[in-house]
């Protein structure tokens, strides 16, 4: 019986894989607007109602596609990151490995970054994923000695409180101004991606890699990386 039970689940995954893979170049075609269970059943050959066994509806297939995204962004990033290194190396590693993740993946890149999908609310199944990136430059900030950051504008009490609670859920010790500045930092990484793949950088700064360069350095001293 384990053997014909793990035989059958082989057989599982590997259509579960196949039916990802489908939905994956229905992306590409339609979009994420246009994803339709019946067309990857057509396409692999299924009729639908098989198909639903293996994702009941639209949203659970979606979600599916959103944490795998997710997950690949992470682990491209995690794989460029060194530990070992200064933290200025790792900051650029992390920077550059999102970049190219999301250049190789348009796709799926707009799937998770891209316009809301109408109709869909993400549970929270995506959170923990979502936050990789974020979570490898908060490891890199909080493994290096920060030089000091100028005082500037005082942090509204909102905000510092958001920081306060952002520095529980992270089980960090930061000041709330480092987590806001790396707040900042988060968001126009991602801000400048969405930017270059969605062809926002048209008559400004395209080919965008001279402007990504520049700014991963802007950000880091901004974030006080020695």
């Amino acid at each position: 019986m384990p053997a014909i039970r793990n035989a059958r689940e082989r057989a599982r995954a590997e259509l579960t894989s196949e039916i990802k893979d489908a939905a994956r170049r229905q992306l590409a075609e339609v979009g994420a607007n246009g994803l339709s269970l019946r067309a990857v059943a057509r396409e692999l050959g299924m009729v639908s109602s098989a198909l639903y066994r293996y994702f009941p509806s639209r949203d659970l297939l979606l979600t599916a596609l959103i944490v795998d995204a997710y997950d690949a962004l992470g682990d491209a990033a995690q794989a460029a990151d060194n530990p070992g290194t200064e933290p200025r190396r790792r900051w650029e590693s992390v920077w550059s490995a999102a970049r190219r993740w999301a250049l190789e993946h348009p796709h799926e890149y707009a799937l998770i970054y891209g316009s809301p999908i109408p109709g869909y609310q993400a549970p929270q199944d995506t959170i923990a994923p979502a936050g990789r990136v974020a979570l490898l430059l908060v490891d890199v900030v909080k493994n290096a000695e920060l030089r000091p950051l100028p005082e500037g504008r005082p942090l509204p009490d909102v905000l510092q409180q958001q920081a306060r609670q952002l520095a529980a859920a992270l089980d960090v010790d930061l000041p709330e101004l480092t987590l806001a500045r790396l707040l900042v930092t988060w968001t126009q990484l991602f801000g400048m991606l969405s930017f270059e793949l969605f062809g926002q950088y048209v008559g400004s700064a395209d080919p965008a890699d001279a402007f990504f360069a520049h700014t991963t350095q802007e950000m880091a001293d901004f974030i006080g990386l020695p």
